[in-house]
């Protein structure tokens, strides 16, 4: 095993005494007609160079503002009304527009959360990247030297044939690539500062780890300080030498990394902690995640004493009382009047009971009975090709899968962006039609069916989708978007029955059904969206739910808010899931079965517990190799650089197996022949030649 480099620099980066960054006192409100929103209200933390800190906490406690405030890019009605922001000893706030324009990309760069939508659409990558050069270096850098700066610097992010990748327009590109893209436009004129706002959201597993171990090396090679914003506790531990817990726009806690993830001075930040599912081991409550209970202050209002004490399951009369930094232990510091009372806090001294995750499973029924059962089911799209005259490429976006779901359980799919998870899910839903292949619900060949006798059938299979805002339409309101459904199957129903029905569902997914039916989906938060498409989903009670990436992009509070949900509503209704993600830590808090697809195919499904105790093909462990888990010690002792490579074309897969490019195990005959779908043992199933000789491997896990 490798020591993490990261770690063996903590030792310099802490002598060095004089800070790059210094942020004190910041406080930058939003002057609204309904009041002012103090989204950062009291900020003070620093970064030394070298250092890589992050910041994390919940959505909305302020940390995306802090970094747009370190940038000076807040717009109206939002100001920073207070505090110092010092970057090698100058104050940002106190610039001027020409001076700030200065610092900005050549002192210090920024890395977006959505390259898609931070990157210009209709301008190829090689201007993009080259005119953030020239804007600082225009008269000492020609544009000819410029742009072998940019195919230096996409070679650095890892780009395959960077000369031709130039040419490209940001939609060629996958999500992992744009993010490259940008991390390339972010280090252009080598900064000694990067602020990087959520820049491994909603990416998958393999391609957040390349992610993380490309600003890993930028960190090492180059020296670059890193102001890390995420809310994801496994990036920071793989990553970050000290962390920033925000909450309701100020710091709670803060210190070295190791000590804030393993012994939390604030009941807030170990409440993030334990809502984190891991992969490394079961929750405590089988299939449920801990939740924080309650939701955060209204920024307009903040009560005078501790913030989070309305939820916190500690608090103590001097709780109404703001508390301040109190630093308990050398560097480490936390705004908490019950651990500074107290050596160790009663959070660090309740003992965990751990349970396996299959308690809960054996609680509900799950029927031998399939619902749901799909052969050689097979999806080709044809692409580019000259509409008139040229042949068109083949895309094999499913290719013979077969699966067999029973009747209230859940199966699990993963697999990295492009595998053709999200494909399956809208071809059981007959949003795409079939190429090749059966899919047999309730007696019907779904495949086989025109729209017409389609109709009828929908009633009883549903779709949580990934975007909440993007699923619902903004020109609807609550009780439209939710009864439109249940209204177009149930004709004759009145209104007051539907608005009957529409408050009961409502209040099932946990919302406050009466002040809300009016309001519109911009009104609500990530969360809230997302619990209103599961209301409107479930409104007619089907009996099958494909959730396709429900949880994406959500904060660790809001996830395990969102997984319970679900875990209740399939114990209460009986219902049937098909739950797609990347996050295997999710997926094996609620699956019963999990299915791992690469390029189309299905290459191993087991039941949970097994798959997670005995992975056996090399993609699966490659996954799980993958995933970061929030405990530095864990993250410390795990290889680094696993050999992911890049995912191959779809439109020209490898013959014989189709992970044979990436595998550390291939042979001749993994070339020549593609490996079954076979059963291993007992409800195990795997596509590989040489699975016998890797059982019981861990070389990646």
């Amino acid at each position: 095993m490798h020591e993490n480099p990261t770690r063996e620099k903590d030792a310099a980066v802490q002598q060095t005494d004089t800070p790059i960054l210094k942020v004190s006192g910041l406080r930058t409100w939003f002057f609204s007609d309904s009041g002012i929103v103090r989204a950062v209200d009291g900020v003070e933390f620093d970064v030394l160079p070298g250092e890589t800190v992050g910041i994390v906490g919940e959505s909305g406690s302020g940390k995306s503002i802090t970094g747009l405030s370190i940038m000076r890019l807040i717009d109206e009605p939002g100001r920073i009304v207070e505090g110092e922001i010092k970057f090698r000893g100058k104050d940002i706030i106190k610039l001027d527009r020409h001076e700030i324009r200065s610092l900005r990309g050549q002192s210090i760069g920024m890395v977006f959360q959505d390259p898609m939508t931070s990157l210009n659409p209709v301008v190829r990558i090689v201007r993009q990247i080259v005119e953030g050069i020239l804007a600082h270096k225009r008269g000492t850098v020609s544009r000819k030297q410029a742009v072998s700066r940019s195919v230096e610097l996409l070679h650095r992010m890892g780009i395959p044939e960077p000369e031709r990748a130039l040419t490209n327009y940001p939609h060629q590109f996958s999500g992992g690539m744009r993010q490259r893209v940008m991390l390339a436009i972010g280090f252009g004129n080598q900064p000694p500062l990067i602020v990087a706002d959520e820049p491994t959201t909603a990416l998958d597993v393999t391609i957040q780890r390349g992610i993380l171990d490309l600003l890993r090396e930028l960190n090492t090679d180059l020296g670059t300080s890193i102001l890390l914003i995420t809310h994801d506790l496994g990036v920071v531990a793989a990553l970050c030498h000290r962390v920033v817990v925000m909450y309701a726009g100020e710091v709670v806690e803060s210190g070295p990394a190791i000590d804030v993830l393993s012994h939390p001075l604030h009941p807030y930040t170990q409440s993030l902690l334990n809502a984190v599912p891991r992969l490394d081991k079961p929750t405590q409550n089988g299939r449920r995640l801990s939740v924080i209970e309650g939701q955060p202050p209204d920024p307009k209002n903040h009560a005078k004493g501790c913030r989070f004490e309305p939820r916190c399951p500690y608090r103590v009369e001097k709780c109404l009382t703001h508390p301040t930094l109190i630093e308990s232990r050398p560097g480490h510091r936390a705004a908490c009047w019950v651990s500074a009372s107290e050596k160790t806090p009663p959070w660090q001294r309740e003992s965990k009971v751990e349970s396996s995750p299959e308690v809960a499973v054996r609680r509900r029924q799950i029927c031998d009975e399939p619902i749901l059962q799909i052969e050689g089911l097979t999806k080709h799209f044809a692409v580019g090709g000259n509409h008139l005259f040229g042949s068109k490429a083949i895309v094999h976006a499913v290719d013979d899968v077969n699966l067999t779901v029973r009747r209230g359980e859940t199966i699990g799919l993963v697999g990295e962006s492009g595998s053709g998870k999200s494909t399956l899910a809208r071809l059981i839903m007959r949003l795409h039609t079939t190429t090749a292949g059966t899919i047999n619900f309730r007696g019907f060949d779904l495949a086989a069916l025109d729209e017409a006798a389609m109709r009828p059938l929908r009633r009883h299979m549903q779709m949580i989708f990934q975007d909440p805002y993007a699923s619902l339409n903004p020109r609807m309101n609550v009780r439209q978007t939710v009864s439109e459904p249940y209204r177009f199957h149930h004709r004759g129903a009145s209104a007051k029955e539907v608005d009957e029905r529409v408050i009961s569902m409502l209040r099932r997914v946990g919302l406050d059904a009466e002040g809300m039916l009016d309001r519109y989906p911009h009104e609500f938060s990530g969360g809230q969206r997302q619990r209103i498409g599961i209301a409107r989903s479930l409104i007619l009670e089907p009996e099958l739910v494909v959730a396709d990436e429900p949880i994406s992009a959500l904060d660790v509070n809001i996830q395990a808010q969102i997984i319970n949900l679900l875990v209740d509503l399939q114990e209460e209704l009986g219902l049937t899931y098909i739950f797609i993600a990347h996050d295997l830590a999710v997926v094996r808090h609620i699956a019963d079965r999990i299915a791992v697809m690469y390029l189309g195919r299905i290459i191993e499904i087991a039941d949970s517990a097994e798959l997670f105790t005995n992975p056996l093909h090399p993609y699966t462990r490659m996954l799980m190799a993958a995933v970061p888990i929030p405990d530095v010690e864990v993250e410390r002792a795990r290889t680094r650089k696993a050999p992911f490579g890049e995912i191959p074309s779809v439109i020209n897969p490898p013959s014989g197996c189709r992970f044979r490019t990436r595998c550390p195990h291939v042979q001749a005959l993994c070339a020549e022949a593609t490996p079954p779908l076979a059963e291993h043992s007992s409800r195990h199933a795997v596509a590989c030649h040489f699975a016998d000789q890797l059982s019981g491997d861990t070389t990646f896990t």
